[in-house]
Order: structure tokens, then sequence, then C-alpha cells
């Protein structure tokens, strides 16, 4: 009789069992969980740099490596900066590189240069290197005219005397933060500065004048304003070396000498062929003429003969005639053999 109610008591003994081994795995799943982030909460803690964990539960739903965060916000931090978790995150998860942006600006800061959250962000997120730009900006970097990449190893440019004279520049530039946005690119202060050289020497009445003052050079292209709307700043330009090359100004007077000369042979040529085609049409004129007097000297008998016919010529005539035409031939004989 006393059998159902001590089934009845076993059977809620066992789901209490099971009910409480259940809240322990749950509760051991939240502490393995909560574990994972309690190294990183308690290291910002310490170090002054607060975070939650519930923010720090919220970023692995969001993918962002609570790591990353949790380290450049206690960085930033530590350097006097306060960067909060949300901006750190917006930015992680738009593409942007947050352990450079927090390194630069904690540069940019021992080096009194402004560089705000929001110009930093974007210049990250522009592709430009942000840290390295602070770097050139603290320590100005050196840059070669022509490039290292080009494929011409000189400037080359010519002075008005013709002489060729072959340049190489060192550019001197540290980056401006404020133009780094939008700014050209190094390519543009190469570009710029070889056509200054090219400008200058060009202006250059002698190239004697330039190598004893190669100097020139570089205050006269320094002065044009070469880094406007760059995203750099020159500070110097240098000639580290500069060599005479060919004589232009000769070879081209060369080249041009012979052209005329080809020319003037050509025409030359052109009047002779025209000499020789008329030389030959005057032959051909004076033989078709010799070739008419004979058709004339051949009827010369014929009108003899009619003459005699009819007896508008005698005899004697005819003799006399002949008389006159041997005595013409022997005296042109004469004259011949006599000259």
């Amino acid at each position: 009789m006393y059998t159902t109610p001590l089934l009845a008591a076993d059977a809620l003994t066992v789901f209490g069992i099971v009910g409480l081994g259940v809240v322990a795995v749950i509760g051991l799943i939240l502490l393995i969980m909560i574990s994972q982030y309690l190294q990183l909460w308690l290291q910002a803690f310490l170090s002054g740099a607060r975070v939650s964990l519930l923010d720090l539960i919220m970023m692995r739903l969001r993918k962002v490596p609570p790591s990353v965060i949790v380290l450049n916000r206690i960085t930033a931090k530590k350097a006097g900066l306060e960067v909060p978790t949300n901006l750190l995150e917006a930015h992680f998860m738009a593409g942007g590189r947050i352990d450079r942006v927090i390194r630069a600006m904690i540069a940019a800061d021992k080096a009194k240069i402004d560089l705000g959250w929001d110009r930093a962000t974007s210049i990250d997120l522009a592709g430009r290197d942000i840290l390295e730009a602070v770097k050139t900006s603290v320590d100005p970097k050196v840059i070669d005219c022509p490039s290292q990449s080009s494929s011409k190893a000189t400037v080359d440019a010519v002075a008005q005397d013709g002489i060729q004279l072959r340049c190489k520049a060192r550019v001197t530039v540290r980056t401006a933060i404020a133009r780094l946005v939008g700014g050209a690119t190094e390519e543009t202060i190469i570009a710029r500065v070889g056509e200054g050289i090219i400008a200058t020497i060009g202006a250059a009445e002698s190239h004697k004048a330039v190598l004893e003052q190669p100097d020139r050079i570089s205050k006269t292209v320094l002065h044009k304003g070469l880094d406007s709307g760059t995203a750099f700043e020159i500070l110097s330009i240098d000639i580290a070396e500069i060599d005479v090359g060919d004589n232009i100004g000769a070879n081209l007077q060369t080249a041009q000498a012979e052209a005329d000369s080809k020319r003037f042979q050509a025409m030359a040529e052109q009047r002779r062929a025209a000499a020789v085609a008329q030389e030959a049409e005057y032959q051909a004129e004076a033989q078709k003429n010799r070739a008419l007097v004979v058709l004339a000297e051949a009827d010369v008998p014929k009108a003899i003969a009619e003459a005699l016919k009819s007896g508008k010529m005698g005899v004697m005539d005819l003799y006399r005639m002949n008389n006159m035409q041997a005595d013409t031939d022997m005296r042109k004989s004469i004259g011949t053999s006599g000259g």
C-alpha cells in the first residue's frame, strides 16, 4: 500500500538530479565561454582601459577579434590616448588596420603632430600607410630622381650652347599629414623635379655655368613650389651627380648638313637628268632635220631632170652648177683638213 508514494519520491529525486546536471552543464558552458574573455577583461581592467564582459562577447558575435581591440585600446590608454572600443570596432569592420592607426597616433602625439582619430582612420582607409607617413613626417626620407626603378639612370638636358648634361638628384621630403588624403605620390615629385632640372639647364647659356654652380639648379627648382598638391613637403633638392654628355648641337648641325648635302645632290641630279633629256631631245630634232634635208636633196635630181626635160635649164647650166658644187666640196674639204 506504500509502494506508490515511494516510487513518486524516487521519480522526483531523479528529476531533481537530472535538472541539477543540466544546470551544471549550462553553467560549465557559460563558465568556459566567460573564461575565454576573463583574461582580456582582467588585463583591460588592470590597465585602466576598462571593457565589459558583455562588450567582449558582443565583439565575438560581430566577428571582431576581442584580443585585437582590447590590446590596441590598452596600448592607446598607456600612451595617454582615449579611444573607445566602438570606434576601434567600427574601423576594424570597415577594413582598417587599427594597430597601425594606434601606433601612428602615438608617434604623432609624441612628435607634437596634430593627428586625430578621424584623420588617421580616413588616411588608413584611403589605402595610405599612416604609420609610415608619420615616420616620414618625423624623419624625412630621400627620393632619388630619377627613381631606381626608372629605365633611365639620369635626367638629361641640353644647355643653350648645345652641350648635354646628365644629372642625378636627391630630393629630401617629409610627409604633409594634412595633404595626405588626395595628395599626389612620390612619382609626381620625381616627375616635377626632373622637369625643373631640364628647364633650368635649358635656360643656361652655357653648360660650363651649370657645372661651375650646380646648386643653381637646386635653388631654381626648389623655389618653384613643386610640392603643391602633393602629400609631401620638399625640404631640399641636392644634385648628387652631373656629367657632360654628347654635343647635341654639333650632332644636330652635322645631321642638318648631311640632310642639306643629300638635298642639294638630289636637286643637282634632277637638273642633270633634265639636261640629258633635253640634249637627247635636241639630238632627235637634229636627226629629224637631217632626214628632212636628205629627203629634200633626193628631190634635187628629179627637179633638175624635170628642168632639163622642160627646157627651163640647159646643159651648160647643169655643167656650171656641177662645177660650183665641186668647188664648194673642195673648199669644204680643204677647210676641214686645215682645221
